[in-house]
């Protein structure tokens, strides 16, 4: 053991992938959740990117024995009419990444990941209330079941992370794109062959995922005011969607309000600083919320976790500092671009012009596979271990 101590704020992807890699160099790791325990049925899916697997491979967690490894045949975009806009089967990106993606339940997921760390190491309903001495030897971290010491603490307290509103009071914050994102996971047993599909109407959008266990992911998106909640979710999918091609119709069929989640979507305001503070690091939401657009918000967050933990293990006890400000180096301009990035495809993809949108649609269909493959390249070939 290399008696060196880490706490992780946050048990979500980013948090738990984290301490899931400084445990197995020897840290001694414990995560604080202030949810009184971890979501079991509802949820959503994520679409793991052949970089997040790359990441995951680097600290040897085999994510598929935790949630399944059956892949989608295809992927691709579509007109409200089923016109398909564009479309890469599963060998096209076996042959240009090596593997494809691979979509699996969030809760899967988070639940391997909790798995192999020790008993007593993932602490539910203790929330962090502060933290002292982030610029000293050692950080002193308040929770609600007392203080505890730390050579370093990983804040993974996503999107509204009160982390880094206190560290950076002087970040502008969020940014609310104009639109919100209904999510569900449905169960489905007489629908086969059913292709990872996203289609794009005017404002609108419908996603069909399906997961490594069998079961299907739901999305749709559209322009709203922020806080805009209807009484019966399905039915404000059905006025929305009910129209447009199968599967779509019966996929709402199967949906269970109870079951869905909805939220406004936002993305970071402006990049932080640095993505570090003394003792302190920042991951994935906290560090660098991103819009979906891109599927990169999870994956991002996965490297950023394995990145420092390679970074703090390779250095000495007393160059924690040091290693936190190579994290800094090393992910912020990648994760800001694709912040920015993922911002842009969805204005393009949010389009509600009926003349832009045709305009869009022409060029998505007219741009040939492999070129649109290409601008996927520095997503999913972008990590690596800093030297």
């Amino acid at each position: 053991m290399c008696g060196r101590r880490v706490v992780v704020v946050g048990a979500g992807i980013g948090g738990l992938t984290a301490a899931v890699a400084l445990h197995r160099l020897g840290w001694e790791v414990t995560v604080h959740e202030q949810a009184a325990r971890a979501a079991a049925s509802t949820g959503a899916g994520i679409v793991l990117a052949p970089n997040a697997l790359r990441a995951f491979e680097a600290i040897g967690f085999d994510v598929e024995r935790a949630t399944g490894s059956a892949a989608s045949a295809a992927m691709g975009v579509r007109r409200p009419d089923g016109v398909w806009l564009n479309r890469a089967d599963t060998a096209a990106l076996v042959r240009r990444y090596g593997r494809p993606p691979l979509a699996v339940h969030r809760a899967a997921l988070t639940g391997g990941l909790a798995a192999e760390l020790p008993e007593g190491a993932l602490r539910y309903t203790t929330a962090v209330e502060g933290i002292e001495g982030a610029e000293e030897d050692t950080a002193r971290v308040r929770t609600g079941a007392g203080e505890v010491q730390a050579d370093v603490v990983i804040a993974a307290d996503g999107i509204n992370s009160p982390l880094r509103r206190r560290f950076f009071p002087g970040h502008p914050g969020l940014h609310h794109s104009g639109e919100t994102a209904w999510r569900t996971v449905v169960t489905i047993e007489d629908m086969p062959g059913l292709t990872t599909s996203e289609t794009w109407g005017r404002g609108e959008r419908f996603g069909i995922v399906p997961l490594a266990d069998g079961r299907v992911y739901v999305y749709a998106t559209a322009f709203v005011p922020p806080g805009s909640r209807s009484a019966d979710g399905r039915a404000e999918l059905a006025r929305r969607f009910g129209r447009w091609h199968a599967p779509v119709p019966a996929l709402l069929e199967y949906m269970e309000p109870a079951a869905m989640l909805q939220h406004d979507l936002y993305d970071l305001a402006a990049p932080l600083p640095r993505l570090h503070q003394g003792r302190i690091a920042w991951i994935g939401d906290a560090a660098h919320a991103m819009t979906p657009n891109l599927g990169q918000g999870g994956c991002q967050a996965i490297e950023d976790a394995v990145v420092l933990a390679h970074l703090l293990h390779r250095a000495g006890p007393g160059a924690v500092p040091a290693a936190l400000a190579a994290y800094s180096t090393a992910r912020r301009e990648r994760t800001d671009a694709i912040r920015v990035r993922s911002r842009r495809a969805g204005q393009v993809a949010g389009l509600r012009n009926p003349l832009a949108v045709g305009v869009r649609n022409l060029a998505v269909r007219a741009t040939p596979g492999r070129l649109a493959l290409r601008a996927l390249d520095d997503l999913y070939d972008g990590f690596t271990l800093p030297a």
